[in-house]
């Protein structure tokens, strides 16, 4: 994915200006052809306060004219604030380095928005809506998620070629079908229709993600500057000879940690874990439990994780839910979810649409992978596809913000290709710093890793999320309306990984 993206968006006015080389109007009310009353005069106004777009003259769009293929290129440029460059050779037989749009589509290429599998860019051909979908996509740094999106179902009937693309587009939000069937790929985009899609993105791009955490010390209070909550992981819920939450953690240490979570600004949470058994009790004895056990610990409110949930949990946890809503009133509650995936078969214990109208964040948990290629363990922890798998399944069910993200904090190592004690982001970092050790970054899982050796100088290989893997995650969450970020362990998480939060 694209690093560069994350940075370019905090100065992007001032980018789109430096970047296209031109002046836009000060105002889109002086074109002529954009009545007050059109359906994308908003979109069009901001496209041009914002730099994007140029008129076509001083008093018009060009509302209803098709965009070209080497305009969309320079669009592109000023949106992400790439650089254009001066070309010079051709990037493609029929974009001369003189040309105005040379630069644009220099950096396009570069940036991965264009690919060279012909020989010509076409630069006058009027750019249709599947090129404009693929180029958007991989603007975003999306083309290995688009490759496997393409084993998804789609609705639109006259698709034939680019279909992972198309299906990204529609999935996040970007561009609609021309009916519920057709999404009529070689017709042509007009200009308002170009600057209604950018103004899309523009705006999921931006917005706000908060952040949460699990955390087990006073330590790892130090990583939660700007966090809303912390849980802390003090209690275990058990019905075996009767419904009780029994204490994980000395009162001393929990009753340390929370005045750490609160000294750093955030909400107190009683994360409670439950095993398969642990809703075998009365709805009414549970929610009394759980709530008391919030109220007694001084806790601000609850997080509650019963891991794994299969169909006969289903209406259980359901019904508790919507009774610890209304125990809670106002106090945070917050629900741990196995997320709907792709590879591993999904759990069917869980109601999300219900569950997600009674929780403050229902936090989704995507499962790792673990498998072998010709002896290299493959390893990605929450796997990039996995994540768009389970949001795109969840698209449109939950209110707007209420789905949170699990993040995980800690390395899947594997020494001698067997499967080893998890690294701390702290043991992470060491081994970076190390002269035997090579880092990669895996495109298709967002997940980097890393190789070289334990202090047996056996070979070592862990799988972990960096700056840039975090900053992929966010992304790709905001494009999907996730409103949170949970990181599943405070304690020892490494700079590099809040870095990309940011």
């Amino acid at each position: 994915m694209k690093r560069h993206l994350r940075q370019a968006l905090a100065c992007l006015a001032l980018c789109a200006m430096l970047a296209g080389g031109l002046a836009a109007p000060a105002s889109a009310a002086a074109f002529r052809d954009v009545p007050k009353g059109h359906w994308a005069a908003a979109e069009i106004q901001r496209c041009v306060e914002l730099g994007f777009f140029n008129g076509e003259s001083a008093s018009r769009f060009g509302v209803g004219h098709s965009m070209t293929r080497s305009a969309f290129a320079v669009v592109l440029c000023r949106f992400f604030g790439w650089e254009t460059p001066k070309p010079q050779q051709p990037v493609y037989e029929d974009v001369p380095v003189s040309a105005w749009y040379a630069g644009a589509v220099q950096a396009a290429y570069d940036h991965g928005a264009l690919t060279k599998q012909q020989a010509d860019f076409r630069p006058d051909d009027a750019i249709t809506r599947e090129e404009l979908a693929v180029m958007l996509v991989q603007a975003l740094g999306y083309t290995p998620l688009a490759g496997l999106a393409q084993e998804l179902p789609i609705t639109f009937r006259d698709v034939k070629t680019n279909a992972g693309y198309i299906v990204m587009a529609s999935d996040l939000g970007l561009m609609d079908g021309t009916s519920v069937t057709a999404f009529s790929p070689e017709k042509t985009a007009t200009r308002e229709q170009a600057a209604v899609i950018l103004m899309r993105l523009f705006d999921k791009l931006h917005r706000p993600v908060s952040k949460a955490a699990i955390i087990s010390s006073v330590d790892g209070a130090a990583a939660l500057t700007g966090f809303e909550a912390a849980a802390v992981p003090a209690g275990k819920l058990l019905s075996a000879g009767g419904t009780r939450v029994t204490p994980t953690m000395a009162a001393e240490t929990a009753s340390a940690v929370q005045a750490a979570v609160r000294q750093a600004g955030c909400k107190a949470l009683l994360y409670v874990v439950g095993g398969p058994t642990a809703l075998n009790g009365t709805t009414q004895d549970t929610t009394a439990v759980l709530t008391a056990a919030v109220e007694n610990g001084g806790y601000d409110g609850l997080f509650l994780d019963i891991p794994k949930l299969k169909g006969s949990g289903e209406l259980a946890l359901t019904r508790l839910v919507k009774s610890l809503r209304t125990a809670l009133g106002d106090r945070p509650l917050y629900l741990m979810a196995e997320a709907p995936s792709w590879q591993n078969g999904t759990y069917q214990g869980y109601d999300y649409i219900t569950l997600g109208s009674c929780v403050d964040h229902l936090v989704l948990r995507v499962p790792s992978y673990e498998a072998e290629s010709r002896d290299f363990p493959v390893a990605p922890v929450d796997p990039l596809e996995e994540i768009y798998y389970a949001l795109g399944e969840l698209k449109d069910t939950l209110e707007d913000g209420k789905l949170s993200l699990l993040m995980t904090t800690t390395g899947s190592a594997w020494v001698n290709s067997r499967e080893d004690t998890p690294r701390t982001g702290a043991e992470i970092d060491a081994l970076l710093a190390e002269e035997t050790t090579a880092a990669y970054y895996s495109d298709r899982y967002g997940c980097a890793y890393l190789t070289g050796v334990n202090e047996d100088r056996d070979p070592l290989t862990v799988w972990y999320l960096d700056r840039q893997a975090a900053a992929d995650r966010v992304q790709l969450a905001r494009c999907f309306g996730v409103g949170q970020i949970c990181l599943a362990e405070a304690d020892g998480v490494s700079p590099e990984l809040l870095a990309g939060l940011a």
